[in-house]
Parts: structure tokens; sequence; C-alpha cells
């Protein structure tokens, strides 16, 4: 390829001057104008965090552990049952599934943002064949049109770029990022309420399954009991009044069962739902194997905004809040676009590469919206409203998780020394049945004292075997509300 020369001479080296110090004066303006472009630096708004949790007497502030695995939670219960539920939650359950899938699409929508940053290059090719009007107007009245049949093949090679002088691609790209992060920390915050309400429909079934096991043995207790009312009505020894009394008291212990019973299936059923099984064709059998209490302690208040996937979506949320603000204040300037195209264009196919088909083009397009009827000015007032929403948002998220930490603090304490009380009351009671039952043998109480002990002593030990689900359901939430993160 040859190159030609050229030079400059008088007026036309002045004009080229003269354009040289314009084009620089146009490149200094663009840079000094990024300055004060829609780049808006984030900043995470301070909150008020309480120094440390208010508790109980024997509590122990735990400290933070973030190289620790936080995933299995669950395993800090010891149930076998209970963590291959949680492993087919995570594998099967359609909430982590649709979780999933939100954050593969804002990944992808991310990358459409990022795309932005790289030149698009294009190729074309095209053929065609054309037959032009003899009677069309003419561009010059000392000729004459005729009709003309022809081919036209081309090809082109298209580089395209716009140049982020004023930080609209890096907004948008950045609000995107946020987005993912956001979502993803959905996906944990999903991850962290779908385990923990497995872990609540289980160990609510375990509470149903003691309750069931207690009613069943008392009723069998109970119907042992009519029977020798029964007797000893028939000898003459018991009123026909303490017989209906005690098969009052049976039935009463029948219904409850049933109730039971029908409660449990429902558990039954929630756990089927979540691990991703028809309910139909799931059941558990029962399991009596006592399920031990963990020991847990709370970290220090201001671990929660790193720990709780939560708060660190709300946090998320309001960089890309931030962003949109940047990506609307960044419409007040102008856009530049770069564009660079290569190609041939030829009346045969034969002659398409050939030098004399080649053609090229260079150049570029600045625009500048110079009127909108306000529409950039409501755009920019609309996403600092947005802004402003999201951080009362993070506020709000905070709030509530120290509520709900302090909540399972407050809770594991009392809860803690209910069941020492319940399970006092429950010893004394059967004790206080085992007497009566004897006095009542011998004759020396009558049969409504022996029901009444025996609707007390039912009453306590029901009592205490739901104070310790209580404490497994508090203990599921407690944890939840630390973020899941403890072990």
């Amino acid at each position: 390829m040859r190159l030609r020369s050229f030079s400059l001479h008088g007026e036309a080296q002045h004009a080229f001057k003269r354009a040289s110090v314009f084009r620089t004066f146009l490149i200094l303006n663009a840079f000094l104008l990024s300055a004060c472009s829609g780049d808006a630096a984030y900043r995470r708004p301070e909150i008020t965090l309480p120094t440390a949790w208010q508790i109980a007497p024997g509590w122990q502030v735990a400290a933070p552990r973030d190289d620790e695995h936080k995933g299995a939670w669950w395993e800090i219960f010891g149930d076998p049952q209970l963590n291959t539920f949680e492993q087919q939650i995570l594998r099967d359950g359609q909430g982590m599934a649709g979780a999933q899938a939100r954050l593969a699409q804002a990944r992808a929508q991310a990358d459409i943002a990022n795309s932005a940053f790289f030149p698009k290059i294009g190729l074309q090719a095209g053929a065609a064949r054309n037959k032009t009007s003899a009677e069309r107007p003419v561009a010059n009245y000392a000729s004459t049109n005729v009709s003309v049949v022809q081919s036209d093949f081309n090809s082109a090679l298209s580089v395209s770029y716009e140049l982020d002088l004023f930080g609209r691609v890096r907004q948008q790209a950045a609000a995107a990022n946020a987005t993912t992060e956001q979502i993803a920390a959905d996906v944990e915050n999903t991850r962290l309420i779908l385990t923990a309400e497995l872990a609540i429909q289980y160990f609510s079934l375990r509470a149903a399954d003691a309750e069931i096991d207690l009613l069943t043995q008392t009723l069998a207790a109970q119907t042992k009991g009519a029977d020798y009312v029964r007797i000893r009505h028939e000898l003459g020894a018991a009123s026909a009044l303490d017989v209906k009394q005690q098969q009052a008291l049976s039935a009463t212990t029948q219904t409850q069962l049933t109730l039971l019973i029908d409660q449990r299936a429902r558990f039954e059923h929630a756990i089927a739902t979540l691990i991703g099984m028809p309910a139909p064709n799931f059941s558990l059998k029962a399991d009596l194997t006592p399920v031990k209490l963990p020991a847990i302690g709370p970290e220090q208040p201001a671990d929660l905004l790193q720990r709780r996937p939560d708060i660190a979506a709300y946090e998320r949320a309001m960089a890309g809040a931030n962003a949109q603000i940047g990506l609307a204040h960044s419409a007040y300037f102008p856009t530049l676009n770069l564009t660079t195209l290569m190609g041939s264009d030829a009346n045969q196919l034969a002659n398409l590469f050939s030098a004399p088909s080649m053609l090229w083009a260079v150049g570029g397009t600045f625009s500048q919206t110079l009127l909108d009827g306000g529409r950039r000015q409501a755009t920019q007032a609309f996403a600092e409203a947005g802004y402003r929403q999201s951080v009362a948002s993070y506020r709000q998220s905070v709030l509530v998780a120290m509520q709900e930490v302090q909540d399972g603090l407050s809770g594991s304490a009392a809860l803690e020394k209910a069941a020492g009380s319940a399970a006092f009351a429950a010893d004394s009671a059967t004790t206080a049945l085992s007497i009566v039952r004897a006095r009542y043998q011998a004759g020396l109480a009558n049969h409504l004292e022996l029901i009444i002990a025996e609707q007390t002593a039912l009453n306590y030990r029901r009592q205490s075997v739901q104070l310790h689900g209580q404490r497994l359901l508090n203990a599921v939430r407690l944890i939840k509300a630390l973020g899941g993160s403890w072990h």
C-alpha cells in the first residue's frame, strides 16, 4: 500500500492549527467537567449501636469468629435427622432454587452493564439484486435516466465505543453490581430463613411427639383407672358418679391426643413442602430421643452489621440507590460516541474484496439534551428519594435485628428459669399422685381427689415437655437473629 504525502501552506496551515487548539480546548474541558460528573462517592450511614446486650447473670459474650464455617449452624443441635433435612432443603427446596435463579439473573444483568466498558465490534455482509426505475427524478437535466438491473454485494467491520467522560457507564455498572451483591445477600437471607423455618417445624414435630407419648401413657393409665373404678362400682365400693367422672377424664385426654396428632401431621406436611417433597408421599416416624439445647453466647451488637445477611442486603441496596443518583446526574452532561467502519461494496461478487471496492469511515457523535421539560430534574429527585428510603430501610433493619437478638436473649433466660420451675412442679405432682392413688385404694381418699391429682400431674408434665420444645424453638430464633453465623 502506498502512502500519499501532503503538506499544508498558508491559510490551510493556519486553519489546521486553529482546529488543533479547538480540539485541545474540548479535551481539557471534558476532563474538567468529569471532575463534577455523576460519580457519587458511597458512604454507609452511621448507626447508633448499643455497646452490649442486656443479659441475665451467667451469660458470656462470645468473641467474633469470622474465619469459622458459618453455614451448617443446625449441627450444634446434634440431630442427624435434622442435618439430613437441612441438606435436602438446600439441594431440593424450591425456595432456594428460586433465590439462586434470581441471583443468576442479577449477575447476567451486571454483565450486561459491565459490557459497556468495552467497544462493540460488529461484522455485516449483504447481497441484493435490484432494478432502478427509468422514470425516477433526474439529478441532471442534461442526462436521461435509464432502467438498470444490477447486483450489490457489501461487507463491513464496524467498531463503536462510548467515551465515559461523565460517569454514565460507571454509575450504571455500579448500580448493577450493587444489585447483584444485594441479591447475593438476599440468597443468604433466604437460606437462613428457610433452614430456620425447617428447624422450627422439625422441633415442633419432635415436641408434639413427646406430648403424644405423654398423653398416650396418661390415657392408658386413665383407661386402666376407669376399669378399676367400674369394678369398684360393681362391688358397691364406688358410685356411678365416680365412674362417669373417670370416663369423662379419659375422653378429655383422648380429645387432646386426637388434636395433637392432627397438629403433628401439619408439621410433617410443612417439612415435606420445605424439602421439596409432596406432602402425601412423606412421613416421619416418631422419635423420642431428647434433643440437646446448645449453649449460645451472644456476640457484640456491632457484629450484626457484618453477620446478618438481611442487613447486608439493605446496605447494598443503599449502594445501588446511591449509584442511581450518579446515573441520574450524568444525564446533565453530553455523550460522545466514536465509530469506525471498514468494508467494501461492489456490483460483482468477484470484485467485493478488490482495492477499488474498499471503503472506510471514521467519526464521532456528540449529543447533549438542552431542554426536556424537567425530566432530568425529576429523575434525579426520584433517585435521591429512593436513596433516602433505602437509608431508612437499612436503619430500621438494624433496629429490628437488635430487637430480635434481645428478645431471644431475654426469652432464653426466662424459659430456662421457667423450665426449672416446671420440672420441679412435675416431680412434685407425680409424687402427690402416687400418694393420692395409694390413699384412694386404701379407701382414705375419694375419687374426686384422685381425678384432681391425675389431671394436675398431667398438666405439669405436659407443661414441662412444652417448655423444652419452646426452648428449642427460641434457640433457633436466636441463632437466626444472630445471622446464622454462630457456631
